[in-house]
């Protein structure tokens, strides 16, 4: 499954460093903006590992929430 996200991006100091906007938590650099785009997508994958099984019988369900 392919899954899109929304790179965030700036220079500071001469490297190039971003974050996925909708995965609070996921930044990474790079020296050049492929660079940071390969780091940026196994900083994703790390975090998802990292990310407990789901319940057995556990349903989802969109919720909306006023910000």
């Amino acid at each position: 499954m392919v899954r899109k996200f929304t790179l965030e991006y700036w220079i500071d100091d001469g490297r190039y460093v971003g974050r996925l906007k909708q995965v609070p938590g996921v930044f990474s650099q790079g020296e050049s903006l492929e660079e940071l785009e390969q780091n940026i997508r196994d900083a994703y994958r790390l975090m998802m590992e990292e990310q407990p099984a789901p319940q057995a019988g556990a349903r989802t369900k969109e919720l909306p929430i006023d910000v």
